[in-house]
């Protein structure tokens, strides 16, 4: 198989085998494995296919870029990414998303930064890491791996409303409808105010934090030097 294909093969098998667990095939294999052995399978597929992926991605040759990169492009990714990492640092505390025991009381609070920009920050996260890759690395293996992590994370949020919903019942459909899918949906709307949007601290320095030390790492750990550290030392 020619690695392109490989490629491609392996990054299906990892998006459609999470979304048939984590929907139509998940209430029957729970019900038979119970929720721990379910969460066992279900950890173990996922993992065997990513390193599937990582593996396929390996064996991909030199590719040239679609296009000329240069400090402009390298400065908007950086951007992203930064944007990206805040909305993940401000996912992870209050977020009814999260399999959490006190997730309709976190559904009951007001939206306020990063889920008043969108009810999934941590998926729009990766989505916009997936794009920053595509612009600082426009070769057609990196846009098959971004154009699937980006997949995977956004049509598995709209999968995530609908089985919230089912479990969370009211709860979800309160906090659905005063917040938006896509970011800043909103406040473009009308129907809320721009400055609720602004980033919590926890979010804001946490997410500088994780943005400056990944774009440190990635020159660190031999890959393209990226973020503040192409013009700085």
């Amino acid at each position: 198989m020619q690695p392109m294909s490989l490629l491609i093969v392996t990054c299906v098998l990892f998006v459609g085998s999470h979304l048939l667990l984590s929907h139509p095939l998940r209430a029957g294999l729970a019900g038979r494995l119970g929720e721990r052995g379910f969460q066992i399978v279900y950890s173990v597929i996922a993992i065997a296919t990513f390193i599937l992926i990582v593996q396929a991605w390996r064996g991909m040759p030199p590719e040239p870029p679609l296009w000329a990169v240069g400090d402009g492009l390298w400065a908007l990714a950086s951007l992203i990414v930064l944007i990206a990492s805040i909305l993940f640092m401000g996912s992870l505390i209050g977020n009814p998303a999260l399999p959490a025991p006190h997730a309709a009381r976190d559904a009951a609070a007001a939206p306020r930064g990063v889920f008043a920009i969108t009810r999934h920050p941590m998926m729009w996260g990766f989505a916009l890491w997936a794009l920053a890759h595509v612009i600082v690395m426009p070769t057609p293996g990196q846009i098959v791996l971004s154009a699937t992590i980006a997949f995977l994370a956004l049509v598995g949020s709209a999968g995530q409303d609908a089985k919230k919903a089912r479990l969370m019942g009211e709860a979800w459909r309160g906090w659905a409808a005063r917040t938006s899918f896509v970011p800043y949906a909103r406040q473009l709307a009308g129907a809320a105010p721009w400055r609720e949007t602004i980033p919590r601290g926890h979010a804001l320095f946490g997410g500088i934090v994780l943005w400056a030390a990944a774009t440190w790492a990635h020159g660190a750990l031999g890959y393209m030097v990226a973020g503040i550290w192409r013009w700085v030392g």
